[in-house]
């Protein structure tokens, strides 16, 4: 019996293997910087929720 190998994928060329390598680079810097805007909105949010949490206790605190 033999086997299907068409399958397989041929050998990268160095050149093919250095494009994909910076392809990759690239779109992980991406990834990274997206996911820094996303935390730094995040935490913009949560400080301004905080502060008007705080706010609205203390005008409750008054009076």
């Amino acid at each position: 019996m033999t086997e299907d190998l068409s399958f397989r994928r041929k050998p990268l060329t160095p050149e093919q293997r250095q494009a994909r390598d910076a392809a990759r680079r690239i779109e992980a810097e991406k990834a990274m910087r997206d996911h820094e805007e996303a935390q730094k909105a995040f935490y913009a949010n949560k400080e301004r929720l905080r502060a008007e949490r705080l706010a609205r206790e203390a005008a409750e605190a008054k009076g």
